[in-house]
């Protein structure tokens, strides 16, 4: 099993600039997992971690180097998450490797982060003119960060702070202060989340600002924050469908964006004023 601990995160790293699939360096989900009280075989949500990879060149035959954007879909139940300095070190070392297409590149990127992940991961490579097209989007709902309240709980999220009314609802919320910490080096990590429900009891929107805000000082993965969200919503709530999906702030080159949700529908692809 690999430890967080044992990772290339927080250490001083050379930068290898051949072909290194070794580089990767997966972390098992289950004891996270575990902590949230699930486990693999009965997972409440499905779902995708999107990775946006904005430091991604290989060489052509001719030596000429090629840039693109490169999008990965790492399944919500692999059974491993991918360190992100090492995700960024193993692109690096495709720098002065060459190949022949946009296909063979695409295939290798399939095989060494499925593998690392232990399930299927999709990956598009995308030009930067067809990735500027996309422009930026606002994210749909209420947005929470507005609300005129008192906050003083940033430690640890927990799911008393969050409160319902008798009503049941269907709401769409977000928020664009979402921030926790790096468990191993500590650096903060910034995103925007959207949580959307059907037919659940009525979320006070005051509470959701309370229990975002108390990620603020919390360690923790992006996907072990959006998922522990979506837990302690589907756990409170009860309702007949749910979605918490987060955007990161891109570091070191790359954004994480963890989707969590009981349909089977995967995000649209957006990218909203921070990323």
């Amino acid at each position: 099993m690999h430890s967080v601990e044992q990772s290339p995160l927080g250490k001083s790293t050379e930068y290898v600039s051949q072909y290194a699939p070794e580089l990767l360096y997966p972390i098992p989900r289950a004891p996270k997992w575990a902590e949230l009280g699930l486990d693999g075989q009965g997972l409440p949500f499905r779902g995708v971690d999107i990775w946006t990879c904005y430091e991604l060149s290989w060489l052509l035959p001719s030596g000429k180097p090629v840039v693109a954007i490169g999008e990965f879909a790492i399944p919500a139940d692999s059974p491993n998450i991918l360190e992100s300095k090492s995700v960024k070190l193993y692109l690096n070392s495709l720098n002065q490797s060459a190949f022949a297409t946009l296909a063979e590149v695409e295939a290798v990127l399939v095989r060494d982060l499925s593998a690392a992940a232990g399930g299927t991961v999709g990956v598009s490579l995308v030009s930067l003119d067809d990735w500027a097209a996309r422009g930026v989007q606002r994210p749909d709902g209420q947005c929470v960060d507005e609300l005129d309240i008192s906050l003083d709980r940033y430690a640890h999220p927990q799911a008393d702070l969050l409160s319902v009314g008798g009503a049941r609802d269907s709401q769409r919320f977000y928020s664009h202060l979402l921030k926790s910490n790096c468990p191993v080096t500590g650096q903060p990590d910034w995103g925007t989340v959207v949580i959307e429900y059907e037919e659940g009891l009525a979320l006070e929107a005051a509470s959701l600002l309370r229990y975002l805000v108390a990620f603020r000082q919390h360690a923790d993965f992006h996907e072990q924050c959006v998922e522990r969200i979506y837990v302690d919503l589907w756990r409170l709530l009860k309702p007949a469908k749910l979605t918490v999906f987060a955007r990161y702030v891109r570091r070191g080159g790359l954004d994480i964006n963890p989707y969590r949700s009981s349909d089977a529908i995967q995000p649209a692809a957006e990218r909203y004023v921070r990323q």
